[in-house]
């Protein structure tokens, strides 16, 4: 993996999942239960992803834009988990958002220790920050399941969130039409995680836009 200047198309990427970090922040605010239907586990795992993503902060230099980006990402997403379980615990649904971390962590470690670009400590470390964002949603998946529904304002922040992930196929394809370049790693990950997405995506579009509310069948 190579620290290089990013293009047009990864700037608007970038902005759009600075939109959605965003998004969360004022969902959690701005809602009469604010962290209702919010897995914290996801966003626990989101944080981790960009804490072990951007750690180059503090040996490469790539551009002010660079670093801002990659700080904004991270101060939405702690601000996020301190909402959650600190300031708005009380409207928490600590009692769905079960998922056993473990599951998810164990593998990926495995993983980034096997399969990477080389074995030093940041390489392994981004590394296991991709084949993580992969799998992060899916606690908050496995909470809509859980609960059987979902609120409107969250199944729209689930789908831009799969969309900004989605649109990185696109970007995927034309690095590799214009300049033969292909991130194996990063782009397997990325279909696993879209793969994650397919069916609410099309529960999405065939009911929250039809201003149904996202239901599922309660698992026995």
């Amino acid at each position: 993996m190579k620290w290089t200047l990013w293009r047009p198309f990864q700037l608007r990427l970038w902005a759009s999942r600075v939109c959605v970090s965003l998004a969360v922040c004022v969902l959690i605010v701005s809602c009469p239960h604010p962290a209702t239907g919010i897995s914290g586990k996801s966003q626990i795992l989101f944080a981790l992803v960009f804490t072990t993503r951007y750690l180059d902060l503090f040996t490469n230099f790539i551009s002010i834009y660079n670093t801002v980006m990659k700080v904004v990402f991270l101060l939405c997403a702690y601000v996020t988990v301190y909402m959650i379980y600190g300031k708005f615990r009380k409207t928490f649904d600590s009692e769905n958002d079960t998922f056993r971390l473990e599951f998810l962590l164990v593998p990926v470690i495995g993983l980034s220790f096997l399969e990477n670009y080389s074995f030093t400590p940041l390489e392994i470390l981004w590394t296991f920050s991709i084949y993580l964002e992969s799998v992060a949603i899916l606690p908050q998946l496995f909470m809509i399941s859980k609960t059987g529904e979902a609120e409107t304002i969250t199944t729209h922040y689930l789908f831009f969130l799969g969309l900004y992930r989605a649109l990185y196929l696109a970007n995927w394809i034309r690095r590799y039409q214009t300049e033969n370049f292909y991130d194996q790693i990063a782009v397997v990950s990325g279909v696993v995680q879209t793969i994650f997405y397919c069916d609410f995506f099309y529960l999405y579009v065939t009911k929250v836009l039809k201003g149904k509310k996202l239901s599922l069948p309660m698992p026995i």
